[in-house]
């Protein structure tokens, strides 16, 4: 039986991501989704969205040196990409026009030569992206309203919790809380819970489809909590 959103998702030993909840109909019809997630302090003396550290830009450069042109074209043909290319064409997408979160940045990095450091948060999340292949996002812990999990979106309700905040149509796949829509699965972030330069409290999230070993996630989420929780990890 599935979670009800707002209820624990399926529980995790200390350390270890959660598995969010699902919505019925999302466990009928796309039974290998999930969503794992993690919440973690920020241990770095300085903003999100500050210049990163040495280390991580070092990391960036070294990835940059990796992917070149063979490497990028043929990216797309390896098992984990490949397996979020299969999921986006299950619901709708086409990935060469909507493009999976690895080939955009894979990409940019044809387009300007190299992965751009866009600050600490930004580039952290690439790094995890570039080692595993599984895209991670973060958003504003203290914003939330318990354990994160998929669902269709509702007629006309809103992404995110803010007088602002674009209206949904029905049926949209959404990452949320228990009480709100937080973010388009595989899309746009609600503005008003999106880390901002001070967030100290982060929960992450990283979505796994068929095709995808647990493990993959796990790394992915691995890698940037340690990075964010100060440096461990980056070198």
């Amino acid at each position: 039986m599935s979670s009800a959103p707002g209820s624990e998702g399926t529980g995790a030993a200390a350390g270890e991501p959660a598995r969010g909840w699902r919505a019925r109909e999302v466990e009928e019809e796309l039974p290998a989704l999930s969503v794992l997630h993690d919440e973690l302090e920020v241990g770095w003396d300085r903003a999100l969205t500050a210049e990163s550290p040495p280390q991580i830009r070092e990391r960036l450069r070294e990835f940059s040196d990796r992917f070149r042109g063979a490497q990028v074209l043929a990216a797309r043909r390896e098992p984990v990409p490949a397996a979020y290319r299969v999921f986006y064409r299950h619901i709708g997408l086409d990935p060469d026009v909507v493009r999976t979160p690895i080939e955009a940045a894979l990409l940019e990095r044809m387009v300007r030569g190299a992965f751009p450091t866009a600050g600490l948060l930004e580039d952290v999340l690439l790094i995890a992206l570039l080692d595993t292949g599984v895209p991670v996002w973060a958003l504003d812990a203290d914003t939330l309203d318990g354990p994160l999990g998929v669902r269709p979106s509702r007629a006309g309700e809103s992404l995110g919790r803010s007088p602002q905040a674009p209206t949904l149509p029905a049926g949209r796949l959404v990452v949320a809380d228990a009480s709100a829509a937080l973010a388009l699965l595989f899309g746009e972030l609600a503005r008003a819970h999106r880390p901002a330069a001070g967030t100290r409290r982060l929960r992450l999230f990283a979505v796994q489809v068929g095709g995808v070993p647990k493990v993959y996630v796990e790394e992915a989420l691995w890698s940037a909590r340690l990075a964010l929780r100060g440096g461990e990890g980056t070198g």
